[in-house]
């Protein structure tokens, strides 16, 4: 992902590269084939997945979600010359129900989720997800909600900065951290990301100095928590699985380790047989859901990750729709 501010007169193919393309096309494309197939974008970002499936299949609806504004504007233009086989929405994923619902779709092809924060979210300074840049503590992906890192960093009590601190951020030094942030508080506001990192900076002890930037975790923290994004994904995956047709399929990326544990849990959760241990015959009710198209979270190859480095953490998980449940 990168951290600097990115020229405003690149375009959106420029500002990102995808990760696992055409590794996702591989996995999604034998759903998407036939007439009227329909894919859901879950994340559409700056458009550059949704714009190669649509390449990729002439026939191909889609429909592409996003909780950012900003996103779903550039987006849009990038995908303009396929305006009459696209719908756009403006909705966080775990919405994928009611947006199907209003567009008049039953059941979809193929669903994809590249998950976390986008390289263009990274990219506008003012949007606070940098720790490398001060700019005011915001971290909302959409910048149409109220609720920002700010106000967490001005009203959470200890307790509460340590939990998400540990929870979110994986942070040895959460207890430490959360302590440092409230006493730096009692003596003003903390309102701007450099601030926050200096807080940080000053309560790490040298010995761990040498383990990457010491606010990586708990700005990831701030992000999750701000955009309820593991509580989103959690009601969000069962939603988009009810979503496929027998035969559709599904692939998400996870790019940290607290996202792909949800994600193994409800892929795996429905690829097992429901039928109670002993008994002798499966009953047609009880067989699995979907069947796993990887052996466990596949890897980005080297080649790749050298190519764009944000590729380095990716985790795919991908399964195919067997059996419908009425």
């Amino acid at each position: 992902m990168a951290d600097d501010q990115t020229p405003v007169d690149k375009t959106p193919a420029d500002r990102h590269t995808s990760v696992l393309l055409e590794r996702s096309l591989e996995l999604l494309g034998p759903a998407l084939g036939r007439p009227g197939a329909v894919l859901v974008d879950c994340t559409l970002g700056l458009g550059g997945h949704s714009e190669a499936f649509l390449e990729a299949f002439p026939e191909l609806h889609l429909v592409g979600l996003d909780r950012d504004p900003n996103a779903l504007r550039l987006a849009g233009q990038r995908l303009e010359r396929f305006e009459s086989r696209i719908d756009l929405v403006h909705c966080v994923y775990d919405e994928i129900d009611e947006a199907l619902e209003g567009l008049g779709i039953d059941a979809v092809d193929g669903i994809l989720f590249d998950l976390g924060v986008s390289s263009m979210q990274l990219d506008e300074v003012d949007r606070g997800f940098s720790y490398s840049k001060d700019a005011p503590l915001d971290m909302r992906m959409d910048d149409t909600a109220e609720f920002t890192a700010a106000e967490i960093i001005a009203t959470y009590s200890e307790a509460d900065l340590r939990r998400i601190f540990r929870d979110y951020g994986e942070e040895k030094l959460a207890d430490r951290y959360a302590r440092k942030i409230v006493e730096a508080r009692n003596a003003g506001p903390v309102v701007r990301s450099g601030h926050l990192v200096d807080i940080i900076q000053a309560a790490t002890p040298a010995k761990f100095s040498n383990q990457g930037h010491p606010a990586k975790r708990v700005f990831q923290a701030l992000r999750i928590e701000v955009n309820a994004e593991l509580s989103v994904l959690e009601d969000a995956l069962p939603k988009a699985i009810d979503a496929l047709a027998v035969g559709g399929r599904i692939v998400v990326l996870a790019f940290q380790s607290l996202e792909d544990r949800i994600v193994k849990r409800e892929l795996q959760k429905r690829a097992v047989s429901t039928a109670p241990r002993g008994l002798p015959v499966e009953l047609p009710e009880h067989k699995p859901e979907l069947k796993l198209l990887v052996r466990g979270a596949e890897l980005a190859d080297e080649a790749e990750r050298e190519r764009n480095p944000r590729a380095i953490p990716v985790r795919l998980r991908a399964a195919e729709k067997i059996r419908s449940i009425a």
